[in-house]
């Protein structure tokens, strides 16, 4: 069973709060798969312990077991196949390189930046991903936007991007927010009195760069204005006002490695032009993609938020062509520190590639799976007056965090048939999510209103 319908599945039984039976499951899920399917499916959840089976035959109930139990609130848990053994999808060479570097400390030699490994890349001539593999993550990553303008692709699945992309980015720099909660932390925000820490800014500034990369896939450019934008946009509260969306002025340490990096801001502002001079030249956008995000990191150009500047910044070429976007799904964050270790000593691009590439196509099988359940929404036509009229209600009355959520509970169930109320949520969340001047035409909401909701948020 593939985990995104796993996830599915996960979602319909966690909206029930009492064991239901099969039919009941069957109607939620609207019929779309075949009931013999269906039962192996929900079986193989038993198996794995995602969920409660009781009963037998006509008498056979599914329940969730809690949940912080289930597959979305334990996401790594559930893939643990992939992570006890994450080697396997390393090639030799990534192996050899990533071995290397798990030696002892003190026997590895000190190192700092190369200059040559820069200078002797030379754009369409040299190449990080092979020419078999560029095909074939071209053929995966297609979208049947190609021909549309920047972004739409992305635009059309940005929900699920958007939290996604947050979730792992923030996940591979150790943050321990369960994709459940980091799904909740970007619908609802922060309420008035919520407490804030260094993990919900995290999350919470990646859903801001994030937007403003889709936002702006027509006209973001790859130089170092907007890498240092998007630095900014992930480093704001995090690091010193004066080093956000700046390069650093003074040294900075790379832990576990004897990478030390360049010291000199003049150097390093220069570098950071070469680096996005070159990748500007790159024809291939999965080419152009691998070289931002293992050069931007390996620079080490700001004070800290350096591989996450260098993953978003790697979605440029991608989104701007309509091309599935990387959220780095199942990544090992161990062994994408030591794929990255392994450039910062080594100059060896194979650990990472052999990442890129797997988690890439993890993301494909994950957003067309996505991207072909957007369609026809029945719930979204059938509730569109209650839905609007909720979201006008909950913007000219400022509603965020809990207030917010007890608000959609409480006029979910009142206004919405029981057996839709779930489904009503979810699109409701989402145009939530994606607010902005464009929908709230004809809502009675004014610019002024949004926006105020919006820094609110």
């Amino acid at each position: 069973m593939k985990i995104e319908i796993q996830e599915h599945l996960i979602r319909v039984l966690s909206a029930f709060d009492e064991p239901v039976d099969f039919n009941k499951i069957n109607a939620s899920l609207k019929h779309q798969y075949k009931d013999r399917s269906l039962r192996r499916w929900l079986s193989e959840l038993a198996d794995k312990n995602l969920i409660i089976k009781t009963g037998q035959k006509k008498g056979t109930r599914y329940q969730i077991i809690t949940r912080e139990d289930n597959f979305l609130n334990n996401q790594q848990s559930n893939l643990e196949s992939i992570h006890n053994d994450f080697s396997r999808y390393l090639g030799v060479s990534a192996r050899k390189a990533i071995d290397d570097i798990r030696r002892p400390l003190f026997t590895r030699s000190p190192v700092t930046y190369n200059d040559d490994w820069i200078e002797s890349y030379i754009p369409n001539q040299t190449f990080y991903l092979p020419p078999d593999t560029r095909e074939e993550l071209s053929v995966i990553g297609i979208s049947n936007m190609s021909n549309e303008r920047a972004g739409t692709y992305a635009k059309k699945i940005f929900n699920r991007l958007l939290i996604d992309l947050s979730y792992n980015s923030a996940r591979l720099e150790g943050n321990t927010y369960s994709l459940v909660d980091t799904e909740k932390l970007i619908i609802e925000g922060i309420s008035q009195d919520g407490k804030l820490d260094e993990e919900r800014v995290m999350i919470l500034n990646h859903k801001e760069a994030i937007r403003y990369l889709v936002d702006r896939a027509e006209s973001i450019a790859i130089n170092p204005t907007e890498i240092c934008t998007l630095h900014y946009l992930l480093a704001d509260g995090l690091v010193n006002p004066n080093y956000a969306g700046h390069v650093r002025k003074e040294g900075v340490r790379i832990s576990s490695s004897t990478y030390q990096p360049l010291e000199n801001p003049e150097h390093l502002t220069r570098r950071l032009g070469t680096i996005c001079e070159k990748a500007a030249a790159i024809h291939d956008p999965f080419e152009q993609s691998i070289f931002l995000l293992a050069h931007i990191a390996y620079l080490q150009a700001f004070i800290d938020v350096n591989k996450r500047t260098s993953r978003l910044s790697a979605n440029i070429p991608l989104i701007k062509h309509n091309h599935i976007p990387l959220s780095f799904n199942d990544v090992d964050k161990d062994y994408y520190a030591s794929a990255m270790i392994s450039i910062y000593e080594l100059n060896d691009i194979h650990a990472l590639t052999d990442i890129y590439c797997f988690s890439y196509r993890r993301s494909c099988e994950h957003y067309k799976i996505t991207s072909e359940v957007v369609g026809f929404d029945e719930i979204r036509v059938r509730y569109r007056s209650q839905r609007r009229e909720m979201i006008r209600a909950i913007i000219q009355k400022q509603l965020i965090g809990d207030e917010l959520t007890q608000f959609i509970n409480n006029k979910a169930v009142s206004s919405i048939p029981a057996e839709d109320v779930e489904s009503f949520k979810i699109s409701l969340h989402d145009d939530l999510i994606s607010m902005n001047p464009a929908q709230i035409q004809g809502m009675g909401i004014t610019q002024k209103e949004l926006f105020h909701w919006l820094k609110l948020k």
